[in-house]
């Protein structure tokens, strides 16, 4: 009886060793939850959609007014220009300031618009779109480069004389150039100079060294080839 009393009080033992155990552990898991702090709590950022970038990034904001206009419809033809200019109604506009002086001396107006590169690509486009907005006074001289047919005038080089002349192709790797046939006039101081009409065959139809002249005049007819080099002869009438 006495031994079992003794194996009896071993299992009570036992089992509050473990009673004991068991709440030290609970104790320590109390104490862990409660010494965390609140700055140790994590904090989540809210990271806008790929979407929502890409409409910030392509919301350009366009000056008001003409330059604006301008603007808007060439990024949305997708219209390129040189990349000298900062923008397509910074191209235009240097555009409506040269045109009063740039084209004074060896060609029309219209024909330095067309032969001086401006209207290659998309820059017919933007030109006709823009010009009437900011320099409309312009807007007739765009529209006769675009055709192709406006007043050609006669600077130094070799020109093939036809009823119907092609409009000038800067691209082509001729350097004789289509003209009408007609009456053509240079005025000016000129000396030491040539100018000579010739057939297709090569024979001189007619020719004259300046040495002294302030007025030459000279009459084109079809089928004929005109090498100038005295200045520059503009159209009579």
């Amino acid at each position: 009886m006495s031994e079992m009393r003794r194996v009896g009080a071993a299992v009570v033992g036992l089992a509050a060793v473990l009673l004991v155990g068991g709440c030290g552990g609970g104790s320590e898991t109390q104490d862990a939850t409660a010494s965390a702090s609140p700055s140790d709590e994590v904090t989540y950022a809210v990271v806008p959609t790929d979407s929502a970038t890409a409409d910030e990034s392509t919301d350009v904001e366009y000056a008001p007014g003409p330059e604006g206009e301008i603007d808007r419809k060439a990024d949305e033809e997708g219209w390129t220009y040189d990349s000298l200019y900062s923008s397509a109604s910074e191209y235009v506009q240097d555009i409506c300031d040269s045109l009063p002086v740039s084209a004074k001396d060896g060609a029309s107006r219209p024909q330095w618009l067309a032969e001086s590169g401006n209207m290659d690509g998309d820059g017919v486009k933007i030109l006709e779109f823009g010009v009437p907005k900011l320099c409309p006074k312009w807007t007739s001289t765009v529209r006769q480069a675009a055709s192709g047919h406006y007043e050609r005038w006669l600077s130094g080089g070799e020109y093939e004389v036809t009823t119907n002349p092609k409009p000038y192709d800067p691209s082509s790797d001729s350097d004789v150039q289509e003209i009408a046939p007609g009456t053509y006039r240079a005025i000016g101081h000129f000396s030491e100079c040539y100018w000579e009409r010739t057939s297709r065959s090569g024979d001189i139809i007619e020719n004259k060294f300046v040495t002294q002249a302030t007025t030459l005049t000279v009459t084109l007819r079809a089928g004929e080839l005109f090498k100038n080099e005295c200045g520059t002869f503009k159209p009579v009438g």
